[in-house]
């Protein structure tokens, strides 16, 4: 079942770098008594992942912030050195982004946002979508119906869909 506005997101445990190497997340930590907005790709490194989706985000984080927003989280079916190494190289982790890695796919799967497309090797991969979480609820939630675009999914329409 796919998420939907109004939905409690399940409980995860995603993975993100630091200094001493990967540890798990509980997103349910980073969620609780907080307003984040969550964003899904299809992958680390792809074309409009690193060129639209993440860079809408990057520009948009103060406006975010203005509104009230705790945080901004980037989650896509890939290792945590992988994001790690992609946060840096956009710089989206210095402008302040949170890069977390679904190695297993399971909270992408858990929420109905998983695809597959084997002749590029996407397996279980994550759809292109935004949210805006409250304490654990979506409020408001933005899907692409096709993982090569991002219109509806991007940092601004969701800015937009707050006011």
């Amino acid at each position: 079942m796919t998420i939907k506005k109004g939905d409690t997101l399940p409980q995860a445990t995603l993975l993100q770098m630091d200094e001493d190497g990967p540890k798990q997340v509980a997103l349910a930590d980073k969620l609780e008594n907080r307003k984040v907005v969550i964003f899904g790709l299809p992958g680390a490194y792809t074309g409009t992942c690193s060129t639209a989706h993440v860079p809408s985000f990057m520009i948009t984080i103060d406006d975010f912030k203005a509104k009230g927003v705790d945080e901004i989280i980037c989650v896509a079916v890939n290792d945590p050195f992988v994001m790690k190494a992609w946060g840096d190289s956009t710089r989206a982790i210095e402008t302040g982004i949170t890069m977390l890695a679904d190695a297993e796919s399971e909270f992408t799967t858990a929420i109905g946002m998983n695809f597959s497309a084997p002749p590029v090797g996407f397996v279980n991969r994550s759809k292109r979508y935004s949210m805006l979480v409250d304490n654990g609820v979506v409020t408001i939630l933005n899907a692409e119906s096709n993982p090569g675009e991002c219109d509806i999914s991007a940092g601004e329409t969701l800015l937009e869909a707050m006011e």
